[in-house]
């Protein structure tokens, strides 16, 4: 069986600890892949690789460090294919899907590898007689990143690129459940000469976590997650003087607008709820129907979700793959199941769905849920899974405030043909990326992307400006120079008088 270890000095380093958490391919649901959980004392090692490294790439020329990231860029486009190949051997979305978080994450290498626009810094002459001011960035030191199962590479490319990029040293913690695509990241790195302890990467579960967010040598977290846990990341990172950047979980809503073209919305939802299994921060996971559209889109909805086809993410023909644990489906499923007893419509259940030939793998069919109370659990809850709330409001303002009420405030999105109700939304909503006939609007690579409310703790948001800021601290020069003709310094100079 396929073991991953770490990754810390620029090598491959076998764990120690004796522990071990299954990988499993989410279509068969056999386990193909066990992966070595860190100690605390492994943790350590990491972070002194990185602090050892920082001696040298903190004070390295953006001209060398560019130099790399433009190498890593040329490898990584070269190695997509077996980098989507990685992710749905693990994480089981289509291949279609794998090769877009890719590319999703390139953009931010590409980003990395214009560092030195981001740099360039500030400067007042003159701001007294004679008197300079300068305003510089620079690098933090060692950070880290925690990142989830659901873009095992697009989220740690949302991270380490820019930090090193900046002078940092990283310490990456990918999720347990897909960890290959993170190792085959840094392997890529160090071919693109990434020096050693620059990048490193350890496994595991809380042990490393905690460690990460205590150990005195770490200046910065940078997380992915649920909310609970981005609560937590934040609150002990934060009591142990770290800088933090915590994204949590989501609940996002499409209002859909009676003069909204119905058909542009309803293939809009199908595709924002159920891509990707539903497995994404951003999926749009309820619909909010406003005046008389309701019956016409659900039934829109309804025609689409019952075409798409379910099976393992390395068929070709498969347009949405298994999910990424049975525990998690069996979760997941509960919501669909209980649904009506709480007052919803269930549409659509896909909870007895399976594919034959993989019947043990973790499968669940798109459920369409219609009608549903906002106390209801498969509204209140981030469900994380292929299940669409459609919610009915008699006007854009009950509309809006449904939205607003949300704990939550990552995305939203609304369809309208009414440009003054389209920015009317983009100011009103309490959410920190909006879409507007976009069901899904993450930022490209140089806008950053992040939530407001119980979906992002810390004051940045990642990659984009937000990323740069986050991962480097400001610097203020005031300088003055005498000059010659006072008689300060003698450098030669003729003195006229």
């Amino acid at each position: 069986m396929k073991t991953v270890n770490h990754w810390i000095d620029g090598k491959s380093v076998e764990g120690t600890s004796g522990t071990y958490g299954p990988v499993t391919d989410p279509a068969t649901g056999a386990v193909t892949t066990r992966v070595a959980f860190a100690t605390a004392e492994e943790v350590d090692a990491a972070v002194a690789a990185a602090k050892a490294a920082y001696g040298t790439w903190g004070g390295s020329s953006l001209a060398q460090r560019t130099t790399v990231l433009f190498r890593y860029r040329a490898l990584l486009d070269a190695h997509r294919e077996e980098l989507a190949e990685l992710i749905t051997a693990e994480h089981g979305k289509v291949h279609s899907d794998a090769l877009g978080e890719v590319a999703r994450g390139l953009e931010v290498v590409e980003l990395a590898c214009g560092i030195t626009q981001q740099l360039k810094g500030e400067l007042s002459t003159q701001v007294s007689s004679r008197v300079d001011v300068s305003a510089i960035r620079q690098p933090l030191g060692v950070v880290a990143g925690i990142t989830p199962f659901n873009f095992p590479a697009m989220v740690p490319m949302w991270m380490f690129p820019l930090a090193i990029a900046c002078g940092n040293t990283f310490v990456l913690k990918p999720s347990e459940k897909d960890p290959s695509a993170a190792i085959r990241l840094a392997e890529l790195a160090a071919e693109a000469g990434l020096p050693d302890g620059v990048l490193n990467v350890v496994n595991g579960d809380r042990i490393a976590v905690d460690r990460l967010l205590e150990h005195p040598d770490v200046a910065a977290v940078s997380f992915v997650g649920s909310t609970p846990i981005a609560r937590h990341i934040h609150t002990t990172a934060s009591a142990n003087g770290k800088r933090v950047q915590a994204l949590g979980g989501a609940k996002n809503h499409m209002l859909v607008l009676p003069d909204a073209d119905l058909d542009a919305a309803a293939d809009a939802a199908v595709s924002a709820a159920y891509g990707s299994a539903g497995e994404r921060c951003m999926a749009i996971s309820a619909v909010v129907a406003v005046g008389g559209t309701g019956d016409e889109l659900v039934a829109k909805i309804r025609e689409r979700a019952e075409k798409i086809k379910i099976g393992p993410g390395d068929d070709p023909t498969s347009e949405m793959g298994p999910l990424i644990t049975k525990d998690h489906r069996d979760k997941v499923a509960s919501y669909v199941r209980g649904a009506a007893a709480q007052g919803a419509e269930v549409v659509l259940d896909g909870t007895g769905f399976t594919v034959q030939g993989y019947e043990d793998g973790h499968w669940m069919g798109l459920s369409l849920l219609d009608k549903v109370p906002t106390d209801a659990d498969a509204y209140r809850d981030e469900i994380f899974g292929p299940v669409l709330c459609v919610l009915r409001a008699g006007t854009y303002e009950e509309g809006l405030a449904l939205i607003n009420a949300s704990p939550w405030g990552n995305g939203t999105a609304i369809f309208t043909r009414d440009g003054g109700m389209a920015r009317r939304f983009q100011l009103e909503v309490e959410a920190g990326m909006v879409g507007v006939n976009v069901p899904i609007p993450v930022p490209v690579g140089y806008h950053s992307f992040g939530g407001w409310k119980h979906s992002l703790f810390g004051d940045h948001h990642i990659y984009g400006n937000d990323g740069v800021r986050f991962y480097t601290r400001g610097k203020v020069v005031t300088t003055r120079w005498p000059d010659p003709q006072d008689g300060g310094v003698d450098l030669g100079f003729p003195h006229h008088r």
